[in-house]
């Protein structure tokens, strides 16, 4: 079982997504979905397997713990294949229910990179870094509008739609209109993984742009 290590940045105050600073190794209780977690996304989840109520007892309810997408496998049974980056997950809300279950409400804080798996006991636990994402300017207004185009089009073909004011922040706002976006796992597992912020901001557009073009001919086919 996870031996309750962590960092000092990890318990109490979670460091800045934008702030730089040096590389610390830590452990963490780690959560595989199928899914991609991207900071300042929220995350519910219903836990039932008895190895992650073991970890929603050892990390507490307003404890932390990382979110990488399983790549090839499944969620239940263990035997999957993670990606190396991914996020952290910072409790929110966290009910136990009668027959063991947890109802659970997370939220994304900042990328963390794998550095080496360690068995499991019960749940995964990994050595990580954090990736913090500086920021930069970036051509907001286009990212903006790439997105205002995709989600006039979603709502035409009656898919849901969220939409919201962009963060004045470069770093949040991209993340932002990510979590927007109607994107599946695979890129979001793409900007999560890219360097920079310029780096990231380029392929928000570019995938925006392409789910344009496949939203369009959808809507021209219908």
């Amino acid at each position: 079982m996870w031996d309750g290590s962590w960092s000092p940045s990890v318990r109490g105050s979670t460091p800045n997504k934008d702030e730089e600073g040096p590389a610390i190794t830590y452990r963490l209780p780690m959560f595989p979905l199928s899914s991609v977690l991207l900071p300042d996304m929220v995350l519910p989840l219903h836990v039932f397997e008895p190895r992650y109520r073991q970890l929603m007892h050892d990390v507490g309810p307003s404890g932390e713990f990382g979110v990488v997408m399983i790549e090839r496998g499944h969620e239940v049974g263990g035997g999957d294949v993670r990606a190396d980056v991914g996020a952290v997950a910072r409790v929110l809300q966290a009910e136990e229910l009668d027959d063991g279950r947890w109802l659970v409400v997370t939220i994304g804080t900042r990328r963390v990179r794998v550095s080496s798996w360690l068995p499991d006991d019960p749940y995964p636990v990994a050595e990580v870094d954090d990736l913090p994402d500086i920021s930069a300017d970036v051509d907001l207004d286009a990212v903006r509008a790439a997105l205002d185009r995709v989600l006039a089009l979603t709502d035409r073909l009656g898919g849901d739609v969220v939409d919201a004011e962009l963060s004045p922040s470069p770093v949040d706002a991209v993340y932002q209109a990510a979590i927007m976006a109607p994107l599946g796992p695979i890129d979001r597992l793409r900007l999560l993984s890219c360097d920079g912020l310029q780096e990231r901001a380029d392929l928000l557009v570019e995938q925006l742009r392409e789910l344009e073009d496949v939203l369009r001919f959808q809507l021209d086919d219908g």
